[in-house]
């Protein structure tokens, strides 16, 4: 966070097909990312080492626009994926898969304590679904909403809606429904907001933690939606066996 770019030495771990051939950062997606903090550069001031923290979809944006002056930094023109996208310095941002990840403090969140670390799908999941309940004043006690399918996306709606105290339906398909919404990802304000709401209810991710030699499996079952309703990879715990 805040340091300056410099060649340190990253354990990671990437497959680009069912072969079982492994190589580095080919994989489409690795934006929920949950972990301690190392390091912290001398002008960083919202976090110390030993915190934990959460990273998300995005890692940069030109906090000048009129989005970023109003926490919708993911509706910058300007804004940085975590993978896959161009970096300030002109590298590829590679995300999560690897023990390390270098991020600018003002797309990092504190991650409370009581939220296990195998709860990241909240930094996407659980905020493209926060948002549109807090955008449209759907998180009141009272109201009532429904939410179609019941997967990654759905089952989290559905959780935190019940939490609001809002009666839920879940539908599959319907000729007739109410609005239909979301959004792309949420802002860090909102993101924030995302794991200390999930801290108070109490609530988390159906998730099936796996080890990364299992990462081929895990493409193979995602193709036959054969998962309910993240996988999350425990980098950590390889970590430790090697």
């Amino acid at each position: 966070m805040e340091k300056s770019h410099e060649n340190v030495e990253a354990f990671g771990w990437a497959a680009r097909d069912t072969s079982g051939v492994l190589s580095p950062f080919n994989f489409s997606r690795r934006h929920e990312v949950v972990g301690v903090v190392t390091e912290v550069g001398s002008k960083v001031e919202k976090f110390k080492i030993g915190d934990k923290v959460g990273v998300g979809c995005l890692v940069g944006s030109c906090r000048k626009c009129e989005n970023c002056n109003n926490d919708l930094k993911n509706y910058c023109s300007d804004m940085i994926l975590t993978y896959n996208g161009v970096d300030t310095d002109g590298t590829t941002t590679y995300g999560g898969y690897s023990d390390i990840i270098l991020t600018n403090e003002h797309y990092v969140v504190h991650w409370p304590e009581n939220l296990p670390i195998e709860a990241a799908p909240l930094l996407c999941a659980r905020i493209t679904t926060y948002s549109p309940l807090r955008y449209y004043g759907l998180d009141k006690p009272g109201m009532h909403i429904d939410v179609v399918g019941l997967g990654g996306l759905g089952h989290m709606a559905v959780k935190f809606a019940m939490a609001f105290g809002t009666k839920v339906t879940v539908i599959s398909t319907s000729v007739r429904r109410k609005l239909v919404a979301g959004s792309a990802i949420g802002g860090m304000k909102e993101t924030q907001e995302t794991v200390d709401s999930a801290a108070k209810h109490n609530i988390t991710p159906d998730v099936e933690v796996v080890p990364m030699d299992y990462v081929n499996t895990t493409l193979e079952r995602l193709l036959k939606s054969d998962v309910k309703y993240r996988f999350v990879l425990g980098i950590g715990n390889t970590l430790n066996k090697s």
